[in-house]
């Protein structure tokens, strides 16, 4: 094969990879954005609607074990996806190596789960859920600065223009609602305020040790890996401490979940939307890196608001439809790079190896 034929080859391939990456976060920001849908709707059924917004302490116990029973039922989507794909052997596999791969996603599951999740529901809790997603949107720019500090993944001019104007289009959406949200009177803001950097610490950062853990690992297994961990992390440390320590109703939350239709009904709802939204998200990385998988993601706060104005019926306002051209603009302007350049995502130059 000559030169020019090897050329043609790898241009074709990393633009296949390309394209193909930008597909699988463009389906994790639907799948996201669908999410908010049930996850909004379980709020309204047994036990948790029975729990007043003044009970916060309730309420975030109430948090951890929805997130709990949602982590749990992630899990099970996630085998049905492995076993068509053939891969539960090798979810064990990974799962058992954990000095050498699967402390990776145990790392992720903290940043994703009890730290990410959790802040941005105290940014819900005590400053409201504009302020949560819009504190979020900012999780891309940890991520990619993160992952190029880390283990030099490159960020191009272009591909930082693309994520700063997705970035602003997120802030366009939410903010004229923000700014009627903010509170100074609220003494405890300062805690959703702290909730909000949570939030955006934690998905960046995830982002981040993700990228590095499929370094040495199949995306589809590590995010198995990911939600396992989770789960025990909730469910062997964080509630079991919540039950013994404080008078929190931890058992009867977890037994009136499981035993009421439709609150399981929307976890399994949720669980879907999440486990494949999640897939997609660790595929994309893989294939365009973090800061660009993790921009397109952020196109979530556009198909949140869809989905919501289609079950029920309100219309955006306006800021909405510029929110939306910036966000799409932001993409094509990521997408528009050339094929070779999102191909050659690592310095490695002067890159250490880690084990």
């Amino acid at each position: 094969m000559n030169n020019a034929a090897l050329k043609q080859a790898l241009h074709k391939h990393y633009a296949r990879n390309q394209r193909w990456g930008f597909m699988w976060a463009l389906w994790t920001a639907i799948l996201w954005g669908a999410w908010y849908v049930p996850g909004t709707a379980l709020w309204s059924e047994h036990p948790y609607v029975d729990i007043s917004a003044n009970q916060q302490s309730l309420r975030l116990a109430a948090t951890a074990v929805m997130t709990w029973i949602h982590a749990i039922t992630v899990f099970f989507f996630l085998l049905l996806w492995n076993l068509v794909l053939g891969k539960v052997k090798d979810y064990g596999r990974t799962m058992v190596r954990f000095s050498k791969i699967s402390k990776w996603y145990a790392l992720a599951s903290l940043c994703g789960g009890p730290l990410a999740i959790f802040g941005s529901y105290m940014a819900m809790g005590f400053v409201g859920p504009v302020f949560a997603a819009i504190s979020s949107l900012f999780y891309p720019v940890i991520g990619a600065i993160i992952a190029r500090l880390w283990y030099k993944e490159k960020i191009s001019k272009r591909a930082a223009i693309g994520m700063c104007i997705i970035i602003f289009g997120g802030m366009v959406i939410y903010g004229p609602s923000l700014f009627g949200e903010m509170d100074a009177s609220n003494p405890n803001a300062w805690l959703g305020y702290v909730g909000g950097i949570m939030s955006a610490i934690g998905w960046g950062t995830e982002g981040a040790v993700a990228g590095r853990a499929m370094d040495v690992s199949d995306p589809d297994v590590g995010i198995h890996c990911r939600f396992s961990f989770e789960i025990l992390f909730w469910g062997l440390l964080i509630l079991p401490f919540l039950a013994t320590f404080t008078d929190l109703p931890i058992k009867a939350l977890i037994v009136d979940t499981f035993t009421h239709s439709k609150a399981m009904l929307w976890i399994v709802l949720a669980a879907a939307c999440h486990a494949y939204c999640y897939t997609a998200f660790y595929k994309s990385f893989s294939l365009i890196g973090v800061g660009r998988g993790e921009a397109i993601g952020n196109l979530y706060a556009v198909f949140a608001l869809i989905f919501i104005a289609a079950f029920t019926l309100q219309l955006p306002q306006w800021y909405f439809i510029v929110g939306l051209f910036l966000t799409v603009l932001g993409s094509f302007v990521m997408f528009s790079e050339s094929a070779e350049s999102v191909a050659e995502l690592r310095d490695n130059s002067d890159a250490k190896v880690y084990s």
